[in-house]
């Protein structure tokens, strides 16, 4: 039997006690110590991983000498400042939950922080493991020929509360186009494998959080929005966003479309907001539709329930987890890395300034050898 990989833990509010969860299924990890300053949250998060130790601090956290890795799942402003933190004491390898960071003036120190951390980091971009999307992933080339055209849809619920309400305003989450979409952003360069050149937006708050207060102030988080990207490879991508359609049938719907056909993958939202008099919740499908011959091939892709019920993203954090603790135990280079997470951020960035000024925003990136993989670095500039 391997060693039990133990996790230390900081930020345990509703994603944190999602990773919880699902570090709970994987027979050789644990959760050993957590760091969450909000006592209700630390409290449920006990309830989880009743085994775990509770710590006062980060520093203290990173003084159990029992660790052997470490998830960042705390509100998305203070992702830069823990990270540096975790780099000066104890540089362990690395889950940090998206977005890397806010502010374009973060980018800096994020490069930083990529150039000189010694230990492995993922960039958790969990929609990259829901399987419905891995088997379009894998489909991709043959479905299609190569994807020319990719459509991303999000209907899905409003912001739910947090720990002091931090997801209500744009400084702290750094915008909707970043907090929420840097997912989608991820999977456009993932699936297109190219580098975005420009964006154009159009988004803004419609219907969602007008009439709450915090204080004297009001949420200025946005709802709703269209962004469409040209990349490098002549592809185009459009993501379509709606948070105030949570009584949809499938939560994320995305399309691709290439020479020779098209391929679609359909994700059911978390199946604790079904509505129970519609009886079982729907099951993610994939879609073929070749041009020839015609004829749309539709296979369900079906869920362990243990895992499906374990967090609100169709299995994905239980994958992500799992491929993740490969990477602690053996090496290697993960999944996503810092570069990935810091350009779906750079993009998020984009379509918030885009829409914010009607602008298309061009972005700076060199082009990447053929053989290389999606996550090289560049700047930003507006047109």
């Amino acid at each position: 039997m391997s060693k039990i990989i133990n996790y230390g833990v900081i930020g345990c509010g509703m994603m944190g006690q999602e990773h919880l969860r699902n570090i709970a299924l994987l027979p050789e990890a644990r959760v050993a110590a957590i760091y969450e300053p909000d006592r209700y949250m630390a409290d449920a998060s006990k309830a989880i991983a009743p085994n775990a130790r509770l710590k006062s601090s980060i520093e203290e956290l990173l003084e159990d000498d029992s660790l052997d890795c470490l998830l960042v799942a705390s509100p998305n402003h203070l992702h830069v400042e823990q990270f540096e933190k975790i780099a000066a004491i104890r540089p362990l390898p690395l889950l940090i939950e998206k977005p890397l960071y806010t502010h374009p003036s973060d980018a800096p120190r994020l490069a930083a922080l990529e150039a000189d951390y010694p230990a492995p980091v993922w960039v958790a971009m969990e929609y990259r493991y829901m399987p419905p999307i891995q088997t379009l992933i894998e489909q991709m080339q043959t479905a299609t020929g190569g994807p020319t055209m990719l459509t991303i849809r999000e209907h899905r619920f409003p912001f739910l509360p947090k720990v002091g309400d931090w997801n209500r305003f744009n400084r702290y989450t750094g915008g909707t186009l970043v907090e929420k979409c840097c997912h989608f952003f991820d999977l456009m360069r993932l699936i297109l494998q190219s580098e975005p050149v420009r964006v154009m937006a159009s988004a803004g708050q419609v219907v969602n959080h007008k009439d709450e207060r915090y204080g004297d102030e009001a949420p200025d988080i946005w709802d709703s929005g269209y962004v469409i990207v040209d990349f490098a490879s002549g592809a185009r991508a459009m993501l379509e966003l709606c948070m105030y359609a949570e009584g949809a049938r499938y939560q994320e719907e995305i399309s691709a479309v290439g020479p020779v056909g098209k391929i679609e993958a359909l994700v059911p939202g978390p199946g604790r907001f079904w509505p129970t008099h519609l009886g079982v919740p729907p099951v993610a499908q994939v879609i073929v539709s070749p041009r020839n011959p015609k004829g749309p091939q539709a296979v369900d892709i079906p869920v362990d329930p243990t895992i499906l019920s374990a967090g609100d993203h169709n299995g994905s954090t239980f994958y992500q987890h799992a491929r993740f603790l490969d990477i602690v135990r053996n090496g290697g280079t993960p999944d996503v890395t810092l570069a990935d997470g810091a350009r779906a951020v750079a993009m998020g960035l984009a379509a918030q300034e885009a829409a914010l000024t009607g602008e298309t925003v061009r972005l700076d990136l060199p082009t990447p050898p053929v053989d290389a993989q999606v996550s090289q670095n560049g700047a930003m500039g507006t047109a």
